[in-house]
């Protein structure tokens, strides 16, 4: 297989990306995004064949087939019982905009919690139907997913969604995202600190990557954070690289958080801790992806 056949993009901007020009001549485009996903989890409710079996306080679950696993239910109950108004509240509090990685599933069941994002002005950016893993999913399934999950969507907030993520993408997703039309982007790539354009069967696409390194996933990992210390840490450190390199090289940082996770106080307070760290820095424009992207299409738009 020649380079020119190769379908994947290891070169990206290379040496010279471009000037991002975020509003205000911001050094660093700060993006948070709070994970919607509890209520559309893997479970035999649902009519999936197991349980969940990631990102909770049981590192290494087993997804135990035909029977609800009980505890697992419990703990992501807890995001959206409790840890989502936490969070809510922490954005509400310093005016921040933030973009909701919303599951339809999830949506429908407790329609509270739209409400109060959309009454905040937070973006409500899909996050599929049901937060499952389509790598083995037919093509067809996961179309027809996708378009319950806009549907939904639509009934529930008054518009389409403007964003889309996926997270446990398929080699197809992208593809169906183009097809479906209507997006002004996707967020199915880590790949990059800036967005970019790319093709997809003859037509310009925008992605703005996220992130799944900066993101309290890490602490319901095998390798990842044990304290809000260390997530401190991280979150400070990956801010400094990116806003001392925007004096020349304005990027993006993108900061995922979880209800069930990021919720909980011990971890909530490492997070309120560098929200507070960056809201003292000048030149930081905190925005939703949404903003991004539009932004992007705007000054940097497709070029044939």
């Amino acid at each position: 297989m020649t380079n020119q056949d190769y379908p994947r993009d290891l070169i990206g901007y290379g040496s010279t990306p471009p000037k991002a020009d975020w509003p205000g001549g911001a050094k660093l485009a700060l993006q948070f995004v709070i994970n919607y996903e509890e209520g559309g989890e893997n479970n035999i409710l649902h009519g999936d064949l197991a349980s969940e079996s990631f990102l909770s306080e049981i590192i290494g679950a087993d997804a135990r087939e035909n029977v609800r696993h009980m505890s697992m239910e419990s703990f992501y109950e807890y995001g959206s019982r409790v840890g989502v108004w936490r969070l809510f509240e922490l954005f509400r509090s310093r005016e921040i905009p933030v973009t909701l990685f919303a599951i339809a599933m999830a949506m429908e069941r407790h329609p509270a919690v739209i409400e109060k994002a959309l009454e905040n002005g937070f973006e409500i950016c899909s996050h599929g139907w049901k937060w499952i893993d389509y790598q083995y999913i037919s093509e067809e399934i996961e179309r027809e997913h996708m378009e319950k999950a806009v549907e939904i969507h639509q009934k529930i907030t008054g518009e389409a969604p403007k964003g889309w993520y996926t997270g446990r993408t398929s080699p197809n997703t992208r593809k169906l995202v183009v097809e479906h039309g209507g997006f002004v982007y996707d967020a199915d790539d880590y790949n990059d600190e800036l967005p970019f354009w790319t093709i997809v069967n003859n037509k310009e696409h925008l992605v703005v990557p996220y992130s799944l390194d900066a993101n309290d996933m890490r602490f319901a990992t095998n390798q990842g954070f044990n304290s809000g210390d260390q997530f401190y840490s991280y979150l400070r450190d990956t801010f400094d690289v990116l806003y001392k390199e925007g004096e020349q090289l304005p990027r993006m940082m993108s900061v995922g958080i979880h209800c069930r996770i990021a919720g909980r106080p011990g971890r909530f307070k490492a997070l309120e801790k560098f929200v507070d760290y960056a809201r003292e820095h000048k030149d930081v424009w905190f925005c939703r992806r949404i903003d991004i992207a539009e932004h992007w299409k705007n000054k940097h738009p497709f070029i044939k």
